[in-house]
Order: structure tokens, then C-alpha cells, then sequence
């Protein structure tokens, strides 16, 4: 879990009076599974449940499915998403079920005239490319590409965006936190020695900013894929001051030190994050295996229980041809995939791998939209045929 981090000016005591020129601040528990789990307590210049407004109508964002039973390898052109000015409007879900939504997001402008709330998922938001600031009420987090922005549900958010070129993978967990593998941390919640991180690559928010205002402040609040329109009394990031282990933080992917072995590892070696129904892994550079006769390809797989993802970020993936930035592949429990042709041979000898890549693994089915459809690649499943076999119009 993140470390205890504290911003702002706080009491020595929990739930006592707190003051600031003679006012009462106003102190908030933000916690999960009730009172149970990872939780926050802040203190704001006003009540956190001033609101002056909601908006009768609200926008149905819940995805739709093209297909809903695949049992096709797939692969997608990530990068022909299509630019769009508002960040929520450029979210297109590509693949989901119950549990995970996975989305590209090709925003041109940050927000800065609403604030946006998701608040029934934790979003792991990867940058592939762009820069720029994430603002909430805990303080500001620069990013960069590669970063990892863990925003925990419920936390009200701005992106601010540094240049109109800008690519996102988002992860949106509805089956509870996205955390770090257990098996990485011990007892007390300590990243352990053969963790492939620790506590000081993570970055928490700093910058601390009390906003006083008050007026009209539109915040959209998605729930159940649903967007609702609240209009606030006051500004949501009138933080004093905050502790707790609940909170968003930035994680490089570069800053991911990879396990390697004398023969080939299994993917749980790349694992970064796991929820109750999916897992997210990161491939990064690394030295291949040293036993004098490994083989560096990874051999054939038959996902039994778990659709995989993969995500293309950067670099030669010495198991695949035609790979590009921002493709995607999708290879469905019920079906071996392995190394193209030719890839297990080419790979003998090869001492290491610049590949960039978050895979995420999914133990329920995931069902493709039409924006899936459009940035297809036709005939990926014929990729395994030998070239002889192939026409030229067959990937």
C-alpha cells in the first residue's frame, strides 16, 4: 500500500477542534470499505457538502458491446484514436467487462473550467505521451511519459496538460483498489526487499494549495457510467491539510527493476498492480536469461483462465512482427497464443530486450466496442501462419 504521508497544517489530534483565524475547519474521513481499509483525513476551509445545484440530466457513458463473446485474437491500432479537445470526451473504452474498463484517451486541452470525480472506480491512468500536472485537493503531481497516475476512486481531480499531444491508457478497476501485489509487501504493508520497487519511486502529491473561494464550481461525477453535473458552493481544493495512506501518487514505469532468471520467467515476474479480477504488469528492458541454452522467446501459453492484454509503449518485442506505439493485442482465454514464426530461433543468443510494454490480465472475459472495431487489425489471428502460407494481405 502507499506509505503514511502527511501535507498542510494539521491538529495534534484526530477529531478534535482545528481552527484557522479563529474558524472551525471542517474535517472529512475519507475512507473504503467502510471503515475497514486504506482511508485519508482531511481538513477543509468549508464543509465538503456544500452543493448549490445538480443537473437533472445526465450523460450515459456505460460502453457498449460489438462484441461480447470473442474468442478471436485481436489486435488494435491504438494510436488511430483520433485527438479530441476535452479530456472526458476523448475517453473512448476499447475493451471491459464487469470489472475493468480499459481506455485510450487522446486528450489536445487539460480541464480546467470542471473538476471530474470518478466515483465508483480506481483509475490507473498510464501516460505514453504528453506532460503535464495532476491537481487535487491533496496537491500536485507532475507527470511525464511513462508514468503510472494511481487516482483512488472518489478523489476529485484536474488534468493540466502541457502540450496538445497527448496519449493515455486508462485502467478503471470496478471490482475494488488497485493495489500492489501482496506477495511484494509484508505484513505491516512494508514493500519487501524482493519487491521490484519501493516506497521512494513512488511520487505523492506535493504543493499543498488552499483554495478559499467560493461561487460555482462544476464537478462531474461519473458513477456507474453515468455522468452527473454537481455544482459546488465551493472550490473542492480547500485542503488545509491531509494524512493518511489514501491518496493519488505517480509511479515511472521506468523506475520498475526487472527480475530476470538462468531460463525464461513467467509474467507474474513483470507484475505491478492487482485487483480482486485483473492484475497490470510492465515489461521493461531488461538482460535475457543465461542459461547457455535458453531460449529468451516466451513459449506458447494457453491463457485458461484470464483474457491478456497487451499494450505497446516503446522499443522491439522480439516475439511479435508489425508491432507499432500504442498497438494492442488481445489473446482470449480458451486459445494458445506464442512467438510468431521465426521469433523462437531469431531469439537464441540474444543477450537483452528494449521493450516497453503494461500488459493487463483479466480472469473474466472482456467483451470489444465499436471503437475496438474501427482501429482493428484484420486477420491478426493468421499472424502465426507461416509466410509461405500467407497472402500479402494478411498481417
Amino acid at each position: 500500500m502507499p506509505y503514511y504521508v502527511r501535507r498542510g497544517q494539521l491538529p495534534p489530534k484526530r477529531h478534535t477542534q482545528f481552527r484557522q483565524n479563529g474558524k472551525l475547519l471542517a474535517e472529512e474521513l475519507i475512507s473504503t470499505e467502510g471503515f475497514s481499509d486504506l482511508y485519508a483525513l482531511v481538513y477543509h476551509v468549508h464543509p465538503p457538502t456544500m452543493v448549490r445545484a445538480i443537473e437533472e440530466a445526465t450523460l450515459d457513458l456505460r460502453p457498449q458491446a460489438a462484441v461480447a463473446n470473442n474468442m478471436r485474437h485481436r489486435a488494435f491500432r491504438g494510436f488511430q484514436i483520433a485527438p479530441e479537445p476535452d479530456y472526458l470526451k476523448s475517453r473512448k473504452v476499447i475493451l471491459f467487462n464487469d470489472d475493468v474498463h480499459l481506455s485510450l484517451a487522446a486528450p489536445t486541452q487539460g480541464f480546467s473550467d470542471y473538476f471530474y470525480k470518478n466515483a465508483s472506480a480506481d483509475e490507473l491512468i498510464f501516460v505514453h505521451e504528453g506532460t503535464g500536472e495532476l491537481r487535487t485537493g491533496f496537491g500536485r503531481i507532475p507527470f511525464r511519459p511513462g508514468d503510472y497516475l494511481h487516482i483512488p476512486r472518489g478523489t476529485i481531480y484536474q488534468l493540466h496538460l502541457d502540450t496538445p499531444q497527448n496519449r493515455f491508457l486508462i485502467i478503471e478497476s470496478y471490482c475494488g483498489a488497485i493495489r500492489f501485489p501482496r506477495r511484494y509487501m509484508n505484513e505491516y504493508g512494508q514493500l519487501m526487499e524482493h519487491a521490484p520497487f519501493c516506497e521512494r519511486d513512488l511520487r505523492p502529491p506535493t504543493d499543498l494549495e488552499t483554495h478559499y473561494e467560493t461561487g460555482e464550481f462544476v464537478v462531474k461525477i461519473k458513477k456507474l457510467g453515468e455522468l452527473f453535473t454537481y455544482i459546488w458552493a465551493t472550490h473542492p481544493f480547500d485542503f488545509v491539510g491531509w494524512d493518511g495512506c489514501l491518496y493519488p501518487y505517480a509511479f515511472s514505469i521506468h523506475d520498475f527493476e526487472p527480475i530476470t532468471g538462468r531460463v525464461h520467467q513467467p509474467p507474474p515476474v513483470h507484475q505491478t498492480y492487482e485487483a480482486r479480477q485483473f492484475v497490470v504488469c510492465s515489461f521493461v528492458p531488461r538482460l535475457y536469461d543465461y542459461h547457455p541454452l535458453a531460449i529468451p522467446a516466451p513459449y506458447n501459453h494457453s491463457n485458461v483462465d484470464s483474457d491478456e492484454v497487451l499494450y505497446y509503449v516503446e522499443g522491439e518485442f522480439m516475439s511479435r512482427k508489425h508491432v507499432e506505439r500504442g498497438m494492442i493485442t488481445l489473446h482470449p482465454m480458451g486459445i494458445p497464443h506464442g512467438p510468431h514464426p521465426g521469433a523462437v530461433e531469431r531469439s537464441i543468443g540474444a543477450r537483452e530486450t528494449r521493450e516497453l510494454a503494461v500488459m493487463i490480465d483479466t480472469f473474466r472475459p472482456l467483451r470489444l466496442t465499436a471503437e475496438a472495431i474501427q482501429i482493428e487489425i484484420p486477420d491478426y489471428y493468421l499472424s502465426w501462419l507461416p509466410e509461405t502460407e500467407k497472402n500479402p494481405s494478411q498481417v
